[in-house]
């Protein structure tokens, strides 16, 4: 082998080693519900009509309100979400850092699904905070901020297929909405926690999550 031939070939077999992005982690697998714990406000509910797969895609029946968490906690990636209301179209959410105990609701930064208000974006906790714009929304006992998305909605009609991306990078979290960025957090007091679907109105259905770490 020639020797400059021969260095390409080191340099591209170091680079390739070295320097490939991270592999993705599917949070759903399709078939079942490993890996995530269903919580909702009324106890007698059974939880697998509540949560469950249909046909690869995870769904909920929406009523009454509680939501989808992931049993591990995550820091610094970028989460792939679909979604679409299959039916009439209300409302949900994606949950990132959520930390805490199970109730309604535990404290999360949340991306917003209320239909045509996708990207709006959800401070709930008490004390948990970001910073949005150069102002500081914290959440307290009787308040939780919500902060509108910058542009006009970016979602598709109701029973289309949306996607959220989430970028979390140390304290800031970014909001895309099919492609088109729609809120960005700075500064947010929590960094780290489970990934959670919100279950609050109508039938949704969600698919192809995965997360890709950005370590």
């Amino acid at each position: 082998m020639h020797m400059k031939t021969y260095f390409s070939f080191v340099i591209f077999m170091i680079c390739f080693t070295t320097c490939k992005s991270p592999e993705k982690e599917y949070l759903f697998n399709g078939k079942n519900l490993d890996g995530w714990t269903i919580f909702v406000k009324d106890s007698t509910i059974n939880h697998n009509d509540y949560f469950y797969v249909n046909e690869g895609m995870i769904e909920t029946v929406g009523k009454p309100i509680g939501y989808l968490r992931t049993v591990k906690e995550y820091a610094n990636y970028k989460l792939h979400v679909e979604w679409r209301y299959p039916e009439k179209p209300t409302n949900s959410g994606v949950f990132v850092h959520a930390t805490g105990e199970d109730l309604i609701w535990v404290g999360h930064y949340q991306g917003q699904l209320k239909h045509e208000n996708a990207g709006d974006f959800i401070v709930h906790g008490v004390g948990r905070s970001a910073t949005i714009a150069d102002s500081i929304y914290t959440s307290i006992i009787d308040h939780k901020p919500l902060i509108p998305k910058y542009e006009a909605s970016s979602e598709k009609p109701a029973g289309e297929w949306n996607s959220y991306d989430i970028t979390c990078n140390a304290d800031t979290i970014e909001l895309f909405v099919n492609g088109v960025l729609q809120n960005v957090a700075t500064n947010c007091t929590v960094t780290k926690g489970s990934i959670g679907l919100q279950a609050e109105g109508s039938k949704i259905q969600f698919r192809n999550l995965w997360i890709e770490p950005l370590d």
